[in-house]
């Protein structure tokens, strides 16, 4: 049937269809109706300002230093049209404040360096008291959308994820996956299981690679007390090898939500994950990045929720009603404990690297 082979190549020929071809539009929930999302952020950010800068405690109002930085900020963000992953961003935070008892949140790594994601309380870290770099979050160079991390109260986490799925939709909202891929130790465990190798050989093996680690240098195995030159040792490692950086299997991301404007499932394929009341999309991370979807991340951090009973037991014992903005920081107690490394418990500063770090640093403001 030459006709049919003929037919087959010429539909063949007609799908050829570009992943580039997928148009990302952004949810447009947040933005109330007769105005654009720009105005909306700029609204918002504006009501913000004069909230975190009040006139009791600033009689001249939004010091000028903020006030350029916000202007500025805003300008970019118009330009490079982020508006609504502002909004949304906010929409989320609002949504664990408004809580009947409030949900602890923070902004994460450079998010900090914004004055727009500190007046919308994205962040609590005041741009006024610290001179961070606010291109390191957003330039017009990179053409990087921004990525604001925000972590939650861990116990708490569950409730803002379903806060999301019920004011997207689960046909519009799921969280991305993460392909686990082969390292070097599990790669020497499974292949030495196949191969009948027994389990204190193929331990042996995993233990001497240190880290990610990526392969197994005939040194290592000597080093186990095993000769690389045995058929089956160098069979095991030689297929070992191969594996790694092979992926293993699709896991879910920590918390990065993937929402649309229409039908999530019209760009991706959406699967039901093991936990309940949960969906993710099939793709990784990477594939969001290359795509151009937004993701916001919900992440969980034991530290806040220690931090929320700490605020708790401050107004309980003491009636004094902080907030994460408004602790203050110039308490001399705390920087002498950190300089004495008295930190065990302190997040971000408990490791031995930096334990041993702040005698010498001797840290006297924030």
């Amino acid at each position: 049937f030459p006709d049919a082979i003929a037919r087959t190549v010429k539909i063949a020929k007609a799908c050829n269809f570009s992943l580039g071809e997928l148009k990302y539009e952004y949810p447009d929930e947040p933005v109330p109706e007769g105005k654009t999302a720009q105005q909306h952020l700029a609204d918002l950010t504006w009501a913000g300002a004069r909230d975190r800068y009040p006139r009791d405690k600033y009689p001249d109002g939004i010091p000028p230093d903020v006030e350029k930085r916000l202007t500025d900020e805003l300008a970019l963000i118009a330009k490079l049209d982020y508006a609504q992953y502002f909004l949304t961003v906010h929409d989320v935070v609002s949504s664990a404040r408004r809580q009947e008892k409030e949900i602890l949140c923070q902004g994460r790594g450079s998010a900090a360096n914004s004055a727009v994601c500190y007046c919308l309380r994205i962040t609590s870290v005041n741009p006024e008291k610290t001179k961070l770099l606010f291109a390191r979050f957003i330039s017009e160079n990179r053409g990087e959308p921004p990525d604001i991390d925000v972590d939650f109260e861990h116990e708490r986490r569950e409730e803002v994820i379903q806060y999301i799925y019920k004011r997207y939709g689960r046909h519009r909202a799921a969280i991305c996956a993460t392909v686990v891929h082969y390292r070097s130790r599990r790669a020497i465990r499974e292949v030495g299981k196949v191969l009948g190798l027994t389990e204190d050989v193929t331990s042996v093996l995993a233990k001497t690679v240190w880290g990610y680690g990526d392969g197994l240098p005939d040194e290592h195995v000597r080093q186990a007390g095993l000769d690389p030159f045995n058929p089956a040792i160098r069979q095991a490692v030689h297929l070992a090898d191969e594996l790694i950086g092979f992926p293993r299997h699709l896991s879910q991301h920590v918390g990065g939500f993937v929402l649309t404007r229409a039908p999530l499932d019209e760009t991706v394929p959406i699967g039901n994950a093991a936990m309940d009341e949960r969906t993710f999309i099939e793709w990784d991370k990477d594939d969001i990045d290359t795509l151009g979807l937004m993701k916001v991340d919900v992440l969980a951090l034991g530290m806040l929720s220690c931090l929320r009973r700490g605020l708790d037991l401050m107004q309980q014992h003491y009636g004094k009603a902080y907030s994460l903005a408004t602790l203050p920081q110039d308490d001399e107690a705390v920087y002498e404990m950190l300089s004495r490394a008295d930190s065990v418990g302190v997040f971000q500063v408990e490791s031995r690297a930096q334990m041993s770090m702040l005698p010498r640093l001797k840290p006297q403001c924030f």
